[in-house]
């Protein structure tokens, strides 16, 4: 991939990211433990469009991931969805903010707190994105699986659809 770095590209490559997230719905946040080693759980996307540098995950608190947190912020976010992947870097904090998980309650979190928005182990991890890597296709299953036998069979790369770094 060429880094092209003209402002127009920034924000082509920017919206690219936001609207693979915008197609997802669940990530994997991997978080890592007081041992080391790296640990990846599935959870809901939340978004607000007022911070689109911010993804949000509505967790229990206390709990393993948000120690964690606690002890090294430092996450990746994996996103996949039928048109692309991310791979996002950013920095978490776990907060207990009532009017923030007010605005941001959905049925899904409702389904994993049973004492709904006013459960005390409610709170929302909020990842502050620092960077993505990226990798978009309109291209439907079926032309993807083509350009990947064409890979398999010949000496030409597979066309898998644009492929990026951005910092966010």
């Amino acid at each position: 991939m060429t880094e092209n770095t003209s402002d127009s590209s920034l924000q082509d490559r920017r919206e690219t990211v936001h609207e693979i997230i915008g197609r997802a719905s669940i990530a994997m946040l991997t978080t890592q433990t007081s041992s080391g080693s790296l640990h990846a759980r599935p959870l809901a996307i939340v978004t607000r469009d007022s911070e689109p540098g911010a993804l949000y995950f509505f967790t229990g608190h206390p709990s393993e991931k948000t120690d964690e947190l606690a002890a090294f912020p430092f996450v990746n976010v994996s996103i996949s969805e039928s048109k692309g992947y991310l791979s996002l870097t950013g920095s978490a904090s776990v907060t207990r903010d009532p009017a923030l998980i007010d605005e941001l309650w959905n049925p899904g979190a409702e389904a994993w707190f049973e004492g709904g928005k006013t459960d005390p182990s409610v709170a929302l991890i909020r990842v502050d994105l620092a960077a993505a890597e990226y990798w978009d296709t309109d291209k439907p299953a079926l032309a993807k699986a083509v350009e990947f036998v064409r890979g398999l069979t010949s000496d030409h790369e597979p066309d898998m659809g644009d492929h990026g770094t951005v910092k966010l």
